[in-house]
C-alpha cells in the first residue's frame, strides 16, 4: 500500500494533452547539400556587386575619355578653322557669333597664358559650335583643378576642366606647355584605367599624367594618389591608400 501510495504521489498528470517527445534526431542542423547552395547563392551575390561595380568604373572611364577627346578635336579643330588658340584668338569679337567680349590684352601670341584667356577659351570653343555649355567666361587660375562649372567643362565628378599654358604634369617637364587639367574629385582606379587605355599607365610619364597640385587640389592630395613600388618605381596607388580625389594632366595640346 505504502509502495502504491508513492506512486501515486509521483505521478505527473497530463490534463488530456499528449506528451512532448524529445529525440535527438530532431535537432539535426544543415545538410551540405543546403549549406552548398547558400555558398552559390552568396557567391553570386558578391559576384553581381562585384561586376555592378566593374561596370560603373568602366562607364566613368569611358565617359572621362570621351570628354578630353572631344576637348581635344574641339581644340585642333578650332585652330584648323581661326587659325588661332581659342581663348587667345584676337579675332573672336568679329568671327565667333555670340562673342561681344574684347579679346585679352595678350591676344594672339599663340598661348592661352592668363587667367582671362583661360576662361575664354571654353566661350570660344562654344561660340564656335565645337562643345556645348553655357560658359561665361570669368578668369580662371593657371593651376586650377577646381575650375567654377559655370565658367570649365564639367569632368564628371563636380569639378571644371581647365585649358592652359604650363607645367602642371607631375613628371617635372622642363618646358611650359598647353595642357588639359581634367580636375579634381576623380577616383584613383578611374585615372589609372584611363593611363592603361590611353597611354603608358605610369603616372610620371608620357602624355597623360598626375597632376602635380594647385589651386583646390594640393600637392598632398597628389601624393595621396600616387605610391613606390620596389620593382617598377612610382605607380597609381589602387591597392594601398585608395583616394576617390585625383586629377590628371594631359600634355602637349
Amino acid at each position: 500500500m505504502k509502495y502504491a501510495a508513492k506512486q501515486k504521489m509521483l505521478a505527473i498528470p497530463n490534463n488530456g494533452f499528449p506528451r512532448k517527445k524529445f529525440s535527438s534526431a530532431g535537432q539535426g542542423g544543415f545538410t551540405l547539400i543546403e549549406i552548398a547552395i547558400v555558398l552559390v547563392i552568396i557567391g553570386l551575390l558578391l559576384g553581381g556587386v562585384l561586376k555592378g561595380q566593374e561596370l560603373i568604373n568602366t562607364a566613368r572611364v569611358r565617359a572621362l575619355n570621351n570628354s578630353v577627346d572631344g576637348i581635344t578635336a574641339a581644340w585642333f579643330s578650332f585652330q584648323d578653322r581661326y587659325r588661332g588658340f581659342p581663348g587667345d584668338y584676337s579675332q573672336a569679337s568679329v568671327n565667333l557669333p555670340g562673342v561681344t567680349t574684347a579679346a585679352a590684352a595678350n591676344a594672339g601670341n599663340g598661348l592661352v597664358d592668363t587667367n582671362e584667356e583661360r576662361g575664354f577659351v571654353w566661350t570660344h570653343l562654344q561660340a564656335a559650335g565645337y562643345i556645348t555649355g553655357s560658359f561665361d567666361g570669368s578668369d580662371v587660375a593657371e593651376d586650377a583643378y577646381n575650375c567654377n562649372l559655370t565658367a570649365c567643362p564639367d569632368n564628371g565628378f563636380g569639378f571644371g576642366m581647365n585649358l592652359s599654358y604650363t607645367t602642371e604634369s607631375k613628371g617635372a617637364p622642363t618646358a611650359d606647355a598647353h595642357e588639359l587639367i581634367t580636375g579634381g574629385g576623380i577616383p584613383i582606379e578611374v585615372i589609372a584605367e584611363l593611363d592603361r587605355k590611353v597611354d603608358d599607365g605610369r603616372p610620371l610619364a608620357g602624355a597623360m599624367q598626375l597632376g602635380d597640385g594647385g589651386t583646390g587640389w594640393v600637392a598632398a592630395d597628389s601624393s595621396g594618389c600616387q605610391r613606390t613600388d620596389a620593382t617598377v618605381g612610382e605607380v597609381y596607388d589602387i591597392t594601398v591608400n585608395v583616394s576617390s580625389n585625383c586629377a590628371a594632366v594631359f600634355r602637349n595640346f
